[in-house]
């Protein structure tokens, strides 16, 4: 397997991961009242994040190691785009303070990815009922106290396991042609 298609399997994952996450978080971020923006850009990346290196990695299986080393890079999204945010703004402003802020986000982003990696085993398909489960926990982690509903009960309202199943699907399949196409 060459680099050259490591390096498009990591781009067209990286594709679906931000839109995905993007559409996952803007729609708890329209239904939930309070639920904090940040929050849930950092718990809806690292959850993505996650499941999408896991469905790589099974897609990947028969690659062999050099298909393997995509997967680092795919887990480790939110600190490259934490990366690219931080480094704009550091860009735009000198400020001292930055730096001190991208390292509390990096501590941040390391607790949450390393719950999501427990809860997401590694060489295992996130498939549908494994899926709703973590992303139950999901959105309890990203919903403030005393809402009406279950977090159950608001990931069906919102059907937001949808594009995270189908995206995990497309990703897999993309990965399992790259190896035998």
């Amino acid at each position: 397997m060459s680099s050259d298609r490591n390096g498009r399997i990591v781009a067209f994952a990286t594709v679906g991961i931000l839109n995905v996450t993007q559409e996952l978080a803007g729609a708890v971020l329209a239904d939930v009242d309070g639920a904090e923006p940040d929050l849930v850009a950092e718990e809806t990346l690292c959850l993505v994040a996650t499941s999408t290196a896991r469905a790589a990695e099974v897609g990947l299986r028969e690659g062999g190691p050099e298909a393997q080393e995509v997967v680092p890079a795919l887990a480790d999204l939110p600190f490259v785009y934490r990366d690219y945010l931080v480094g704009g703004a550091m860009l735009e402003r000198s400020d001292p303070d930055l730096a001190q802020a991208a390292a509390e986000v990096y501590e941040r982003l390391q607790r949450k990815l390393d719950f999501y990696r427990v809860h997401l085993p590694e060489n295992q398909f996130p498939g549908e009922g494994a899926l709703l489960d973590k992303m139950s926990l999901w959105v309890g982690r990203i919903s403030p106290p005393g809402l009406p509903e279950t977090p159950d009960e608001r990931l069906s309202k919102l059907d937001l396991r949808t594009p995270l199943l189908l995206h995990l699907k497309l990703v897999l399949a993309y990965c399992r042609e790259s190896v035998n196409g």
